[in-house]
């Protein structure tokens, strides 16, 4: 089909999708005719036999794809990588708006400026030909290492035409783990900007694989010596962009079984492991996710999410396919309530961590407003939540009163929202249905399956699950009988979350062991996450298998990493380290050494009767804290590995009270239920603290 052929059907699908696409929209959802003998149909899931001669009844598919598991666009089964996919949405949308920045290049910030796709194509070329130019070898390793803005998918799309492997790299995995994942991946060419170009020349002598540096946004006159490292360059991205456009180099194709990229995980016992993904497994999570949800050309998308994270990449791949129109923000989070309000974006996908934000600002914004409006608030909310649960389209009036002023704070367009990397409370997430109408859907995925596992499906108006599972994969539940949860568990089969499908990463880069932990002989990747089956095939996320555990902004914590820096404090004995997915700070339970804390008492003018009492006193808890993050300091935790509230205990962790094992490690589920009200009080304490500072 020749390019305006495809024009016309993308504008032809926009004005009245298909009756195929209908189907796959609808909220009833009906079995495969054929289906039957081979699957049994729960509502959003099929159940199927892991082996068709034997075996249980435990293996759960989408309902809307029951037999054969997605690897390609239905509607497009020829884009078989990311480079066939940038080809097609340049050769159908080649005129419409692509990506937008408020930044301009004099540094200031006014109205989105936009790139169209064939734009986008010919920055595309010009970059993949300028490091062929500069003797970059196909199959290379190319670094990013810069927050969002279009060159960085410009930069990523030039990798996948000209077989490139890209390796995003992050400012919060620190300096030491930048330096092991460039020579881990042996990373020749890296694109970065002058902020950390300057951090990648302080260690750049104990990176000789690099050949190459190109600074995104730099200036040719600013630029230091390359004489920093022999055989090393340093150029500016305009200089490379001018080199390529004059020397534009036939595509190199990749097949799509080859690597795409190699994702770093955060890497929390050790150093961190690169997740290697084909173009196939990232067509295959697009794919499947593009059965239940549509995107069109019209669509407006908000880029802030960082995308050296798998949830915002396969987002762009994804919204690339469709023509979306995609705006970055300025790169700067405090602002991003001012990008929203000038891009008004339709489609926003974001983190529990920000949409905690907004509910604990609109929540206090109505608490503090009083009288008739707080009242009137009240009103709308109980009456649009009564309507929605009885399965009635609530009265406009209300909207229009009280909900189209708090929609405005994303611009007033929203019509998707979407939350993943960690779970959503169920409170927030009747709370955004309400207030932004539209469809709020929850997912859940990881890195190791290119991103989306399950997502919920849309018009499923229950909330407190992350959903059915992608029509690209197949779930199932494994006992875990050490955890007492098994998949016979009444009323709700239990278990590990095992998945298997095309959207599997291919391993661990050069890590044959670690792959071999996760991805067991019959091809299942085993997650760690412990799940339950909901009525209709819908999963919830219930518990880690291990004691590693995400906080509510998706980043992972190994909390016996963050005991050990603590045990240093002169005033711990033992330490309790504990977080959870809806919490975005640690908290800790200290057994105190008592003749220190004494002695600080002492010196400090502070008389208590006992141990236990002057453990209740905040100035103790105020100086044990202090010292913490003194310790926390010298060792080089991340932010987010401090913690933010402790609690002092008189009594030692002991054999005797359940609190220790035989081999005197803490007993972390016995932990959390010992000082669960503890724990409760440390994070209304917080919350509390943070109420107390500026809204949005």
């Amino acid at each position: 089909m020749d390019a305006p052929a495809r024009r016309l059907r993308a504008v032809s699908a926009h004005l009245q999708p298909p009756a195929t696409v209908a189907r796959r929209s609808s909220d009833s959802i009906a079995a495969n005719p054929t289906a039957g003998e081979y699957a049994h149909v729960l509502g959003y899931s099929a159940v199927l036999p892991e082996k068709l001669q034997s075996g249980k009844w435990n293996v759960y598919r989408s309902a809307l794809s029951p037999i054969n598991l997605v690897n390609r666009f239905p509607d497009n089964p020829d884009i078989g990588t990311l480079h066939d996919n940038f080809v097609y949405a340049v050769e159908t949308f080649r005129d419409n708006r692509y990506l937008g920045t408020r930044v301009h290049a004099d540094g200031t910030v006014g109205d989105y400026k936009w790139m169209t796709y064939g734009e986008a194509g010919t920055s595309r070329t010009a970059i993949g030909s300028g490091l062929i130019c500069h003797g970059i070898p196909e199959g290379a390793r190319v670094g990013l290492y810069f927050i969002n803005r279009p060159e960085w998918i410009i930069v990523d799309n030039a990798c996948s035409a000209y077989s490139y492997v890209s390796v995003p790299l992050y400012d919060t995995l620190g300096q030491d783990a930048v330096q092991f994942i460039v020579n881990h991946a042996t990373v020749e060419a890296i694109f970065c900007v002058p902020q950390t170009l300057s951090t990648l020349l302080s260690f750049i002598t104990q990176m000789p694989c690099v050949r190459l540096i190109v600074v995104v946004g730099g200036i040719d006159e600013n630029l230091p010596s390359s004489s920093a490292a022999a055989g090393m360059e340093i150029i500016t991205y305009s200089r490379l962009h001018s080199q390529g456009h004059m020397s534009p180099q036939p595509f190199r194709p990749p097949k799509p079984e080859d690597a795409a990229t190699i994702c770093y995980t955060s890497g929390t016992t050790g150093t961190p492991k690169g997740a290697v993904l084909s173009h196939a497994n990232f067509i295959a999570n697009v794919a499947g996710s593009d059965f239940g949800i549509k995107f069109y050309p019209s669509d407006v998308y908000i880029s802030y999410l960082p995308l050296a994270h798998i949830y915002e990449r396969t987002n762009q791949i994804w919204l690339l396919n469709r023509g979306v129109a995609i705006g970055f923000y300025q790169g700067d989070s405090l602002k991003l309530m001012d990008d929203l309000a000038t891009l008004r974006p339709t489609i926003f996908a974001s983190v529990p961590r920000l949409y905690n934000r907004i509910y604990a600002a609109i929540t206090n914004a109505v608490k503090e407003s009083g009288g008739l409006k707080e009242r009137l608030f009240n009103a709308a909310y109980n009456a649009k939540r009564q309507a929605i649960i009885n399965g009635r389209n609530p009265s406009p009036v209300w909207d229009k009163l009280v909900f189209n002023k708090i929609k405005a704070r994303l611009g007033g367009r929203v019509r998707l929202m979407s939350s993943g990397a960690s779970p959503l409370s169920p409170d927030v997430m009747e709370f955004l249905r309400i207030c932004f109408g539209g469809e709020i859907l929850e997912g859940y995925g990881m890195t190791e399956t290119s991103c989306v596992i399950t997502t919920m499906n849309v018009g499923d108006k229950l909330i407190g699950h992350v959903g059915s599972p992608s029509p690209a994969c197949e779930v199932k539940l494994v006992d875990v009988p050490e955890m007492n949860y098994t998949s016979e568990d009444q009323p709700h089969p239990r278990g590990e979350i095992c998945v298997r499908g095309p959207i599997i990463f291919h391993g661990y880069y050069k890590d044959e062991v670690q792959t071999r932990e996760v991805i067991d002989e019959d091809g299942w990747l085993h997650t760690g996450d412990i799940g339950l089956w909901l009525p209709g095939g819908r999963l919830k996320i219930i518990d880690r298998k291990k004691n590693i555990f995400k906080l509510a902004q998706g980043e992972y914590i190994a909390p016996e990493k963050i005991e050990n820096v603590y045990a240093k404090c002169k005033f711990i004995a033992q330490c309790f380290v504990y977080g959870d997915s809806f919490n975005s700070s640690l908290v800790a339970v200290v057994a105190v050494e008592p003749e220190v804390l004494k002695a600080w008492a002492a010196s400090e003018g502070i008389h208590s009767e006992d141990l236990r009492q002057l453990c209740a006193d905040p100035r103790a808890r105020v100086a044990v804290l202090a010292d913490m993050d003194s310790i926390g300091k010298e060792a080089q935790l991340r932010g987010f590995e401090f913690v933010k509230a402790v609690t002092l205990v008189a009594e030692p962790f002991t054999l005797e009270n359940g609190l220790l094992t035989p081999t005197f490690k803490v007993k972390r589920p016995q932990a959390k239920a010992y000082f669960a009200k503890e724990i409760k009080d440390m994070y209304e304490e917080l919350r509390d603290a943070e109420s107390a500072r500026p809204k949005l």
